[in-house]
């Protein structure tokens, strides 16, 4: 290769991004080696990742024992696929996971990643059905500006009209229902507990209108991520698991960010206390460090594919790759030796108390998250909430702030699927030190930008 950056602008296509920006030789942004909670350029500038590359470097960066693992397991077995045949690496990953998942979530279904894992789980809830003498229970409810994933199944459970609109027409009968956005809540917007109440009824009210009959599942994330990070009201997940007990809806959680860590317990259902028939996962399951998704199955769910000639006609060649599931069992053994999940339980708080700094801001309207994942809504003004118009959040968040956040050292996600936001997500391994450091960057940078308004 001569030179890096020519060649990335005439043949690498990368991902959700606009290639405009590198016309003209723009340069683009050339991330070379990662240590812990940091990451470093060609040009040999530091970052603090206080993304976690994209929700997944749970572990940090740099960690030996996971490149170890990964090479040893390719110098003995290096591929084999899921397809009749096991092998030891899968089964014993499996097993791991489905004894920390809570309730019955006995069966690990292994794929790439997390859009797979969606993918599979709105089949298998199709197929399931067919199989139990409800056939047309097909449908899929999933909450507004929720994402799930880029696959034409995955996207049509996605909620962010825009990233679905070049694609269509997608798959038929998904349908939306209200996210926990309280911020923005106009019903009982001075009770949490109420408002909650209030979108968890709307599923019912859903589920009734398309007709008990013909809705197969609810796709839900614990904490919803395009938005902004919404978390839960309190009751909220028990109410959905009360309604779709009552209709036969499967409770899908979709934890492909949640999973592993990222709230502080190892899956997302436990740290709100709700039981799902199926969790999706992917990203943190082995910090990264080579791709895997799961999803978790209850053991209802399995039981019409135990016996007889019947079989979930799906799968990946790569889905629980000796490699990956190698990689991931050495993930889980450094979060039980590191108590990485005691990590974040220890310091969420202090996460927290030290964003909410940053409501003193004019530009900051909420802080909003939990665990080690949080979003920070931008305004126009605080006292009415007023956000910001199209225009103005493309001048702000592509214009200025996606730049300025980069080039003060800090790698976090400027986004607006919905109202504007900031978007952190540290490695589980960071503490209050590397939040002084994400505040600090935060605020010269947002004081900045509320200039430039």
């Amino acid at each position: 290769m001569t030179d890096p950056q020519a060649a990335a602008r005439d043949h690498l296509w990368l991902h959700f991004t606009r290639h405009s920006t590198y016309e003209n030789g723009g340069e683009v942004p050339m991330i070379v080696r990662g240590d812990g909670a940091y990451i470093y350029d060609d040009k040999g500038r530091k970052y603090l990742d206080g993304l976690a590359g994209l929700f997944v470097v749970q572990a940090g960066h740099g960690r030996a024992e996971l490149a170890r693992a990964a090479a040893e397991q390719a110098s003995e077995l290096a591929f084999f696929p899921l397809w009749s045949y096991a092998h030891p690496k899968a089964v014993e990953l499996a097993e791991r996971l489905a004894l920390a998942a809570p309730g019955d979530l006995n069966r690990v279904f292994f794929t790439s990643g997390g859009g797979e894992a969606v993918e599979s789980a709105w089949k298998l809830a199709k197929h399931y059905f067919k199989l139990t003498g409800k056939p047309g229970k097909h449908k899929v409810l999933s909450r507004a500006t929720a994402y799930h994933g880029t696959t034409q199944g995955a996207l049509s459970i996605t909620g962010v009209p825009a990233f679905k609109a070049p694609y269509e027409p997608l798959v038929p009968s998904t349908f939306r229902v209200p996210n926990t956005n309280f911020y923005r809540a106009t019903a009982h917007a001075d009770d949490v507990e109420a408002f909650g109440r209030w979108a968890a009824d709307r599923i019912e009210e859903a589920i009734l209108f398309e007709g008990p009959d013909t809705v197969a599942a609810f796709f839900v994330e614990p904490v919803q991520n395009a938005g902004g990070c919404f978390p839960p009201p309190p009751g909220y997940f028990q109410r959905v698991r009360e309604i779709c007990d009552k209709y036969d809806v499967l409770l899908v959680s979709d934890e492909v960010i949640c999973a592993y860590g990222r709230l502080g317990t190892m899956f997302g259902a436990q740290k709100y206390g709700y039981q799902p028939d199926i969790i999706t996962s992917a990203k943190g399951l082995t910090s990264g460090y080579s791709p895997l998704g799961a999803m978790l199955v209850s053991d209802r769910l399995f039981e019409p594919f135990k016996t007889g000639e019947t079989m979930f006609a799906h799968g990946y060649t790569f889905g629980g790759h000796p490699v990956s599931s190698a990689v991931a069992l050495a993930n889980l053994d450094l979060f039980e030796r590191e108590d990485l999940l005691g990590n974040v339980q220890r310091n969420e708080a202090v996460f927290r108390a030290t964003l909410e700094k940053l409501l003193d801001l004019p530009i900051v309207g909420d802080v909003r998250g939990d665990g080690y994942f949080y979003g920070i809504e931008l305004v126009k003004d605080k006292a009415t909430r007023e956000t910001f118009d199209e225009e103005e959040s493309e001048r702000l968040l592509r214009g200025f702030l996606s730049k300025a956040l980069y080039d003060s050292g800090l790698y976090c996600r400027a986004d607006d699927r919905g109202d504007p936001v900031i978007q952190l997500s540290p490695p589980l391994i960071c503490g209050p030190e590397h939040f002084e450091e994400i505040e600090q960057k935060l605020r010269s940078v947002l004081t900045e930008a509320w200039t430039k308004i």
